[in-house]
């Protein structure tokens, strides 16, 4: 009788043993998944293929593009959130082609469709020694603005490479969280500017 008493506690024992690795274990998606690399606005973060560094971040109501000759303005059920940022390659030509915005509640809202021949959107296409500057458009509720990260990467579908995660952290906010800031409507036509153009 004491003898099948253990034989049932080592059995159990094991069986809690098993369901703790399995429970803990890392997923086969975190295994193969992207290596982040983190920073702030306004840093150099340097990915494996490619540097970015966000130079400015704008909120708007709506979007005016220019699309087949034909002026048209874009609207959304919450904010337009365009990012500009300087971009780099590092030892070889390579191409920014996936951004996403992260919010803190860790909702994720992709670079927006909607937007077919506006300037500077990704894909972007980098060389060595040469900077360039992109800028990435999502649609995202006013909610996800404090606390959000942007994640940028050289594709879309990639694994086992660098991933630059940039905290969004020197907007200018209202007490609730909202952005301080809210352009009625923002040209998509004009060229990619940073902050130094501007101050130049």
């Amino acid at each position: 009788m004491m003898r099948r008493i253990a034989n049932l506690g080592i059995i159990g024992l094991a069986a809690l043993v098993c369901y703790g690795m399995q429970i803990s274990k890392p997923r086969y998606a975190d295994l193969i998944g992207p290596i982040p690399v983190h920073g702030s606005m306004g840093e150099n973060v340097e990915a494996r293929l490619f540097d970015v560094t966000i130079e400015k971040v704008e909120f708007a109501n709506e979007l005016a593009i220019k699309e087949f000759g034909e002026e048209k303005t874009l609207t959304t059920s919450g904010l337009w959130a365009i990012i500009t940022t300087g971009l780099g390659a590092s030892t070889t030509s390579t191409t920014v082609g996936s951004a996403t915005w992260q919010g803190p509640t860790g909702l994720r809202y992709n670079h927006t469709k909607r937007l077919s021949n506006a300037t500077g959107l990704p894909p972007l296409a980098v060389e060595p020694g040469l900077p360039a500057r992109g800028r990435f458009v999502f649609e995202i509720p006013p909610s996800q603005v404090n606390g959000a990260t942007l994640l940028v990467s050289n594709r879309s579908y990639f694994a086992l490479d660098s991933e630059a995660r940039v905290a969004l952290d020197q907007l200018d906010l209202k007490p609730d969280g909202t952005p301080e800031t809210v352009i009625p409507v923002y040209d998509m036509n004009r060229p990619v500017q940073g902050r130094s153009d501007e101050r130049g």
